[in-house]
């Protein structure tokens, strides 16, 4: 058997060279005289594996999938109970805001109502009064004028004593003046 030495700058080593003949048959998977124990182990291997699996691995996968089965169902109870909850709230809520409406409403008629009697009231009382003025200053003035009428007598017959005494020269006398006033004013 040969052995060299090869030199390098970080030092010296060596080689060792081993002849064809000792590595054997070739790769031991494909070494045909070792496939009874390699396909013992293999059975063995793959059982122990199948059992793991089966006791294993499968039920704790199992589990977490029923778990999360469960889960999500349990969701979509709390979401659908939540949602009824909700259009319950919503339909509450409507209720509610229609009753809220219609007391405005009536809350506003019968202001209106009240307001319009108010009104109505005010009215009534302020015509009677402008009545009871109408009356007294009618009252008043049909005094005025019977007073008026009844000095139109006296100023017209002063007013005619003196035209005629103007005109005449003489004043009339009280007889003659009376008689021609009746017939003047009627």
């Amino acid at each position: 058997m040969a052995s060299q030495t090869h030199s390098t700058t970080e030092g010296t080593h060596e080689v060792i060279e081993v002849p064809p003949g000792e590595h054997g048959a070739g790769f031991p998977p494909f070494d045909s005289s070792t496939f009874a124990s390699q396909i013992l182990w293999l059975a063995i291997t793959f059982g122990l594996f199948y059992w793991i699996m089966k006791n294993v691995a499968v039920p704790r996968i199992a589990g977490i999938l029923e778990d999360r089965k469960d889960r999500i169902a349990g969701d979509l109870a709390a979401a659908n109970r939540l949602k009824q909850e909700t259009d319950a709230a919503i339909a509450a809520y409507e209720q509610a805001l229609a009753e809220a409406r219609n007391k405005a409403h009536g809350i506003a008629h019968d202001t209106r109502a009240k307001l319009k009697a108010e009104n109505e009231a005010r009215r009534e009382k302020a015509e009677t009064e402008l009545a009871e003025k109408l009356a007294a200053a009618e009252t008043h003035i049909a005094g005025i004028k019977t007073e008026a009428l009844s000095q139109i007598g006296d100023i017209a017959g002063e007013t005619t004593t003196a035209l005629v005494e103007v005109l005449m020269g003489k004043a009339p006398t009280k007889t003659d003046l009376t008689k021609a006033l009746k017939s003047a004013m009627n």
